[in-house]
């Protein structure tokens, strides 16, 4: 696990000219843990800690609370807790939990209480309920699997329409969600017998953040399928090293048009989350973080390309 800690969140944030960030416990969260009680034990720690954050550093954290998935019951209690007592602003729910997905069978108790409080929900990959294959990585490809699956299962039982309430994030700009949002719509139609046309409206109401996707490559397709609004500003830090966090970064400054890039980096967040600009922090120069990403694409490059220039 790579370490954190609240200075070095913020000494990274400064770098990438990020005012207010949203912290949240991503793989493997408390499913490490085989006893559903301590499960539960670790999440109310954690948003215990969390909740702490935002009053400590003013302006500068929101959180969403982690959730002790797959113990359903537990998980809807926790997130009443987390959103009405804590102030959360979401949660996280990875989309595997012990091979559990989003979106199967036996979950309405926890969408029913987060669709009555409108929450955010932000969607983060687990490692596959598979063996990993030798020399692939997982986060390489398998996490945009995982988060892929989620999605089409959250579509595909109607989770998304049943509880219209709730506002999904996927990370990683939604794994392939994007680039092969059609050809699951044909499936589904084949599968279900709902309009592709309507199946592709339910995908894109999801929300996407642009963690370790804002590249040439991806940023073209992103925006183009996403509803206006629908993209928001990631970094995946601290588990994609600093430099990769401001090559990213760097990628979404000189991809998007500048009405694009203001609307991802604080507009479409504004619209979501309330906690966003409710205390003005002052940002750090801009020459600053400009020669600091340049620094960033050039190390990231070295890294990658050993020998390089």
């Amino acid at each position: 696990m790579p370490e954190w800690s609240a200075e070095s969140a913020l000494e990274l944030m400064d770098l990438l000219g990020t005012e207010t960030a949203f912290l949240s416990v991503s793989t493997p969260g408390t499913g490490f843990l085989d006893d559903p009680a301590e499960a539960g034990v670790v999440a109310r720690q954690l948003n215990d800690y969390s909740a702490s954050l935002p009053a400590q550093h003013p302006g500068r954290f929101g959180y969403f609370a982690t959730l002790p998935m797959p113990d359903v019951a537990a998980s809807a209690a926790e997130a009443v807790r987390a959103l009405d007592e804590l102030g959360a602003d979401g949660v996280t729910l990875l989309a595997n939990n012990q091979g559990v997905y989003l979106g199967a069978g036996g979950q309405d108790a926890l969408w029913r209480a987060l669709d009555e409080r409108s929450a955010v929900v932000f969607v983060h990959p687990a490692e596959l309920p598979a063996p990993a294959i030798d020399g692939i990585p997982p986060f390489a490809a398998d996490f945009l699997l995982d988060t892929t699956r989620a999605a089409y299962l959250l579509v595909r039982n109607g989770i998304v329409r049943t509880y219209p309430n709730i506002r999904f994030i996927l990370s990683h700009a939604g794994g392939f969600v994007p680039y092969a949002s059609h050809r699951m719509a044909i499936a589904l139609a084949g599968d279900i017998g709902r309009s592709p046309l309507d199946t592709l409206d339910d995908f894109r109401s999801f929300y996407f953040d642009t963690a370790l996707s804002s590249s040439p490559a991806a940023l073209p397709t992103l925006p183009a399928f996403a509803r206006p609004g629908h993209v928001l500003f990631g970094s995946d830090w601290p588990y994609a090293p600093g430099p990769a966090g401001q090559y990213f970064a760097q990628g979404l400054d000189t991809g998007v048009a500048p009405e694009i890039l203001r609307a991802v980096n604080r507009t479409n967040a504004e619209a979501l989350l309330p906690r966003v600009g409710a205390t003005p922090v002052p940002a750090p120069p801009v020459r600053l973080r400009q020669a600091a990403r340049r620094a960033a694409v050039r190390l990231l490059f070295k890294l990658v390309q050993p020998g390089t220039g």
